[in-house]
């Protein structure tokens, strides 16, 4: 069960209208790597636990506090679009200044949200339920969560970066705070993982049924050898179970595919044609 706190966590509030950001703002919100993303992912991810504990808990409470960060944003957002000059554009547009602005400005702010936020990324593209990562296996996810989070601040970062706004600023500090709070959290979470069942994922599958003969084998596929030199390619492997191997100039170990040619009905190309052995007639009737 969900309850709404009407208080924000944190601040939300600009020093001035700026359009363009809030149209910039909206990645972080409903991005590949935005805030709906992890809230749904984190959520999703507690939800499928089979059986309570404190990755549950991890799970839900990072979640929950991801709502938060959508109302936050929301509200920027809001608060961007609010007394910004879209009723009159034309005027405002001999400005330079007003025109560059309200050039980059994203219409459906205006037209279709009045002047709110959207569930959508910030060229529009309406968040996508096959962003989030939700499989069952902790570590597999974890690992997801990981990269989800190194990614939402690095964006957070870049627009940071890309306004003076000492109000905007503000409130951005704060997700990048909790981003590098939620990327220990997550490296602090694998690590256990992987002392308590390995590194490789899944960690239950028997191993005696892959090749193992190419288990810890780099394959060099660039000119040059410059895959070499890092530490995957030779000494222990990570995971305890074998030694990194390279090979410089790896040989094909099957021979070239020859398929049959596809049933009349299906109407591919004529194999003498694909082949070049022959010319093809098709028929007048």
């Amino acid at each position: 069960m969900f309850y709404h706190v009407k208080e924000l966590q944190y601040q939300a509030k600009p020093e001035r209208p700026d359009p363009l950001f809030a149209k910039k703002l909206q990645e972080v919100l409903g991005g590949q790597f935005g805030e709906i993303s992890v809230a749904m992912q984190y959520l999703f991810q507690g939800w499928n636990i089979r059986g309570n504990g404190k990755y549950k808990d991890l799970l839900l409470d990072t979640g929950t506090e991801e709502l938060a960060h959508i109302e936050m944003l929301a509200t920027m957002i809001a608060r961007l679009l609010d007394n910004a000059p879209v009723a009159d554009q034309e005027e405002a547009a001999k400005n330079p200044v007003i025109a560059a602005v309200l050039g980059g400005m994203n219409p459906q702010h205006a037209i279709v949200t009045g002047l709110g936020a959207a569930p959508t990324d910030s060229v529009g593209y309406p968040w996508n339920g096959r962003y989030i990562i939700a499989s069952g296996n902790l570590l597999a996810d974890f690992r997801a969560n990981l990269n989800a989070e190194s990614q939402g601040r690095l964006q957070v970062a870049r627009l940071y970066e890309q306004t003076s706004d000492r109000g905007v600023r503000d409130m951005l500090s704060w997700l990048l705070a909790r981003d590098t709070m939620h990327q220990n959290q997550w490296m602090a979470a694998i690590a256990e993982l992987e002392e308590k069942e390995g590194k490789v994922v899944p960690s239950t599958f028997p191993r005696k049924l892959e090749k193992r003969e190419v288990s810890y084998t780099l394959f060099n596929f660039s000119r040059g050898d410059d895959s070499a030199l890092g530490r995957w390619a030779s000494g222990p492997s990570p995971d305890g179970c074998g030694r990194f191997n390279y090979v410089a100039n790896p040989v094909p170990l099957a021979p070239a595919p020859h398929l049959p040619p596809a049933p009349p009905y299906i109407y591919d190309t004529p194999p003498g044609v694909v082949s070049g052995k022959g010319p093809f007639v098709p028929p007048c009737y």
